[in-house]
């Protein structure tokens, strides 16, 4: 069974997805994902497709996903599967809300 009867890989298109179409999985990022599963290297592999989604061949493998400035690694692991890449690499980050600072007690 090739890729593409397995994952029912199409070209991308601007449609929201379906149950009938299936999961969207990006062609080229499956195709290196089998490529290092037969070659045994184990390197990280780089992505833009964030709105990928993750089948179970991903499952053991690192990816560097790209959140529009770096690429932080990712591990995947079985618990992932079904979800969108986009969803463990977060564009923004969180640096709290604004600081309380101390009032002091005037006397007046």
């Amino acid at each position: 069974m090739d890729l593409q009867e397995k994952y029912f890989i199409k070209e991308r298109n601007t449609m929201a997805r379906s149950s009938k179409k299936g999961p969207y999985i990006d062609k080229k990022l499956l195709l290196k994902i089998m490529k290092q599963k037969n070659g045994g290297d184990r390197s990280p592999i780089k992505t833009w497709a964030r709105d990928c989604q993750i089948p179970p061949d991903f499952v053991g493998h690192r990816l560097a996903i790209h959140n529009g400035r770096i690429f932080p690694e990712v591990f995947i692991s079985e618990a992932m599967v079904g979800h969108r890449l986009g969803e463990f690499s977060p564009t923004r980050l969180f640096r709290g809300h604004g600081q309380v600072t101390k009032r002091t007690m005037d006397k007046t």
